[in-house]
């Protein structure tokens, strides 16, 4: 992969972020220090860095792709909120142990990603017609 001062700074921001950003979201922060890139650029170098597995795709259904940084964990997904979380990796050594006792199958990589409504949403005096148990 060759080197591109726009990559580099999509990465850095990509690795930099715990809010999981959108293309958008990289592209207006990119902006601040390249004026004239575009937001076609933003998406080909996301592609670029994808697919040399230097970030990861966060797909959520009929939402914009995010992007996150690589390492093992996966995510919690608000339907209510659209907040993306962080699942812990010891919680996910508890699954993998889980899956090769149950299944016999070693979990060499993953992307889950588990929709449900977070803490703040279900706590909300609405509470959009969920009931609590």
């Amino acid at each position: 992969m060759k080197y591109s001062k726009q990559r580099e700074q999509i990465l850095q921001i990509v690795n930099n972020s715990y809010c999981h950003p959108d293309a958008y979201t990289i592209y207006e922060q990119v902006k601040k220090t390249i004026p004239n890139i575009s937001l076609g650029t933003v998406y080909r170098n996301l592609n670029v860095l994808c697919n040399n597995n230097l970030i990861r795709k966060l797909s959520i259904c009929n939402k914009n792709d995010h992007f996150d940084h690589i390492d093992h964990h996966c995510h919690l997904y608000c339907i209510k909120c659209h907040n993306i979380i962080d699942i812990s990796n010891d919680l996910l050594q508890e699954f993998d142990k889980i899956i090769l006792e149950n299944l016999n199958f070693r979990i060499l990589s993953d992307d889950l990603i588990l929709n449900g409504i977070c803490h703040e949403c279900s706590e909300r005096k609405e509470n959009y017609g969920i009931k609590r148990k």
